[in-house]
């Protein structure tokens, strides 16, 4: 029966599992977790190939409990029963220790059917994700776990593992590899921190690789194949959307071009162009504003334009929309002006609009003037002074001017205009 490359070579101890030095590591927390024997209920959160399940089998062969396994993408709330009625019995003397993978995918009730067991000790769950255990996990199997996040692993962590795997093969297909300068270097950047990816992309490299005699000959050209595209690590409605779209608008407002470049040439390799071009609008207002106002009708004809063109070509307008806001002086006194405002409205500190202000049919008359209210243009500059604010607000102050050229400039205008 084919086992794949990636299972047999699946860690059998901590000091082989590739990277999570944050937790694995010396003095890693969930090191010592496992060499204390003592396992509490544990959620594995992160992304797919990075020993989530390896780990969780390693705990397994450290303790005494019953190991049974679920994947909760094809499990239902019979199986769970199955592994409950075990408890108590010969089969399972000393607990269950559970591992469920995907949990994500168990429903509420799902869930809830196991809190009796693992709170009072029977069943220790090990559960894994690949999604935000806060947002997909229930809060009550939360509450009595312990998260720890996974993360994807760099080149240099991958790399020890293509080479591991090449070993491997080597020693399993009894043929020497030729292995071309660059091919550890491309399957290692190109699997996206998937140890997985990585080192079924050496299996591929072998049965397809030229042999000569007991030679095997693995190269740059076959790699590059092999590993093409596998570094998107790309979820539209998941963790990495978010981060993707979030390093595209932190970089723009921290005026990166390069940077902006680069999360932009990841959403729009991955397809998400409404992502991007949602992000790229709602910057020209919310950083730049009114630094350079001309920003938000130029980003808009790049967006339309986009959304016209269709990819491929839709790059074009969109990198432009890009480094144009990356490059732009930054302003975010509207966004400030505006989220001040609405903290007294949420507050309800409102109040009622000034008399001189309501609508000219409250008064009866139809004529504005028999309210008090003062026409701006009929004064010099196009402007008198009167209270806009309600009462209880009249004194507050929400806009202070940017520091930038163009707001700097709108102040001393009105700073001449408003002078007593």
């Amino acid at each position: 029966m084919y086992q794949p490359l990636a299972d047999e070579l699946r860690p059998k101890s901590l000091d082989d599992v590739c990277g999570q030095e944050h937790i694995l590591g010396e003095n890693g927390l969930l090191r010592r977790v496992i060499e204390s024997g003592k396992i509490p209920n544990m959620i594995f959160y992160g992304p797919s190939g990075v020993g989530k399940t390896t780990v969780a089998n390693i705990i397994a062969a450290k303790t005494n409990r019953k190991l049974c396994k679920l994947n909760a993408t094809m499990a239902s709330s019979s199986d769970i029963k199955e592994i409950v009625a075990q408890l108590d019995t010969f089969l399972a003397p000393n607990g269950i220790l559970l591992y469920l993978d995907e949990i994500q995918y168990f429903t509420k009730k799902q869930q809830q059917t196991l809190l009796e067991h693992i709170e009072n000790g029977r069943i220790t769950l090990i559960a894994s994700t690949t999604e935000n255990p806060y947002f997909y996990v229930y809060n009550a199997i939360l509450s009595r776990s312990t998260v720890f996040e996974f993360k994807a692993l760099d080149a240099s962590a991958a790399a020890k593992a293509v080479r591991r795997a090449v070993s491997y093969m080597e020693e399993k297909t009894g043929l020497s590899a030729h292995v071309e300068n660059g091919v550890v270097e491309q399957v290692a950047s190109s699997c996206g921190g998937d140890i997985r990816k990585a080192v079924n992309a050496v299996e591929l490299l072998f049965s397809t690789g030229f042999v000569d005699g007991d030679t095997i000959s693995l190269t740059l050209a076959d790699a590059q194949i092999a590993s093409q595209r596998s570094a998107m690590r790309y979820d539209r409605e998941g963790d990495q959307h978010y981060d993707v779209v979030s390093g595209l608008m932190k970089s723009l407002r921290g005026s990166d071009p390069d940077a902006a470049m680069h999360y932009l040439a990841r959403l729009l390799e991955a397809g998400d162009i409404q992502g991007a071009c949602r992000r790229i609008l709602c910057s020209a207002s919310e950083d730049i504003g009114l630094a350079y106002p001309q920003a938000v009708p130029i980003v808009k004809a790049c967006v339309d334009s986009a959304l016209q063109l269709g990819l491929p070509e839709a790059r074009l307008p969109l990198a432009q929309a890009c480094l144009l806001l990356a490059t732009a002086p930054k302003s975010n006194s509207a966004y400030a002006a505006y989220a001040a405002a609405e903290a007294d409205v949420r507050k309800g500190i409102t109040g009622a609009v000034p008399r001189q202000l309501q609508n000219v049919h409250a008064d009866g008359t139809g004529f504005e003037q028999d309210q008090g209210y003062l026409y701006p243009h009929d004064f010099p500059g196009h402007w008198v002074k009167q209270q806009y604010l309600p009462d209880e607000l009249k004194h507050r102050k929400y806009y202070e001017y940017g520091d930038n050229k163009a707001e700097q400039a709108a102040k001393r205008y009105w700073d001449e205009i408003k002078k007593p």
